[in-house]
């Protein structure tokens, strides 16, 4: 019999030669922002429960609840039998966050990027995409059959020469990242506003890591910077910040009743998981009535940030909130610094192509409320020796 794809073992290993070629781990989370591998506990710098909601005894309970009265699946997609009452329950209290009239699931945050774009523009449009913007957000662009223009990282000159030159189109929609999740940057949303309303276009902004991070209320850079009523689409994920899993789009009872019908990731999935959607709405109540998580979390990332200065060790300046990368450039370089960390007792991430641009291989630290004095000091001191100073 044949091997099927005779070419997949040269391209593998060429990826094992760059240097490029991914392993999985099995991890088991463990309380405090910590998680055990091959029988070691490290502190987990690699994750995105930047609140530590993800195991919190009310979140859990919740789901447990919804579990032992729904079952596990939700057995259908939610336009023919799989929305519950939890769907609904999660759906109304991601509206009243957002401060929106309505909200829709889709079963990842991926899912929501892709479907909501190819929901909104076609053939007959334009749409302009941040070129660091995440992976889903330039797929959905291309799925959507649109003309895609793409403008070099948060260069607005550029940007303002293809809306200009976009002026034909029937609709222009501008497409970001409120954080971008490998550089820890915000996007210049005031600055989008300004040219969307100049040039007629709608800005559509995906709030993965700005959902309880960034805010007074913690609904985002939306938020922080003032401008949630300049912004068309408001995207969201439900497993970063809220501890589960999922994606969302809060904004107007007819967007919300458009992608209802449009949005195909959202109509051909299968619903969310009951307990997910129960899980979800906890957290959802933490985050609005514990403030003091989200004061914590920026307490931790203003200790790394003033350590890590006083070692010396660089980190973008435009970079902010719990992502911290600090570039190494070369992917050996990044994969070996990971593994001098893990050494240490530290689990952080190293970013390669195809994930960033080649040359800039990284750490990525990604920090959360649930690290203590403990687990930092461990971080930086382990820093210290996996990453050369000059």
């Amino acid at each position: 019999m044949p091997t099927p794809f005779p070419w997949m073992s040269a391209e593998l290993a060429a990826l094992e030669s760059a240097g490029l070629r991914r392993a999985r781990r099995v991890v088991r989370p463990l309380a405090g922002g910590a998680c055990k591998i091959d029988g070691r506990r490290l502190w987990n710098f690699a994750g995105n429960d930047y609140l530590g909601l993800a195991g919190d005894p009310q979140v859990v309970a919740a789901a447990q609840t919804a579990l032992s009265e729904s079952g596990v699946g939700a057995r259908a997609s939610a336009l023919v039998a799989g929305r519950t009452e939890w769907h609904a329950r999660l759906e109304q209290a991601l509206a009243r966050f957002e401060g929106q009239e309505a909200a829709v699931l889709f079963p990842t945050g991926y899912a929501a990027n892709v479907g909501t774009i190819a929901a909104l523009v076609d053939e007959n449009d334009v749409v302009v995409c941040d070129r660091l913007n995440h992976a889903s957000l330039i797929d959905g662009c291309r799925l959507s059959g649109a003309k895609l223009r793409v403008f070099r990282h948060s260069e607005l000159d550029t940007l303002e020469r293809v809306l200009h030159k976009a002026a034909e189109f029937r609709r222009r929609l501008i497409v970001t990242d409120a954080v971008f999740s490998m550089d820890g940057d915000v996007a210049p949303l005031r600055e989008l506003c300004d040219l969307a309303e100049r040039f007629d276009a709608d800005v559509l902004v995906d709030e993965a890591h700005g959902t309880g991070v960034f805010g007074e209320h913690g609904r985002g850079v939306c938020e922080h910077l003032g401008v949630e009523d300049r912004i068309a689409v408001r995207i969201g994920t439900l497993s970063k910040s809220i501890g589960t899993l999922g994606g969302f789009v809060a904004g107007s009872q007819s967007l919300v009743d458009w992608l209802w019908n449009k949005a195909r990731p959202q109509v051909f999935s299968t619903a969310l998981p009951p307990a997910i959607c129960a899980a979800a709405v906890a957290a959802i109540e933490i985050i609005r009535s514990e403030p003091e998580r989200r004061t914590t979390l920026w307490q931790n990332c203003e200790f790394v940030r003033r350590e890590l200065a006083q070692l010396k060790i660089d980190v973008s300046p435009s970079s902010v909130g719990p992502i911290i990368p600090i570039l190494l450039g070369n992917p050996d370089a990044a994969v070996a610094a990971q593994q001098k960390l893990e050494e240490h007792g530290c689990l952080v991430a190293a970013i390669r192509p195809p994930t960033v641009p080649h040359g800039t291989s990284r750490l990525r630290i990604s920090l959360s409320a649930a690290h203590d004095e403990s687990a930092l000091k461990t971080l930086v001191a382990a820093l210290q020796e996996a990453v050369s100073v000059p």
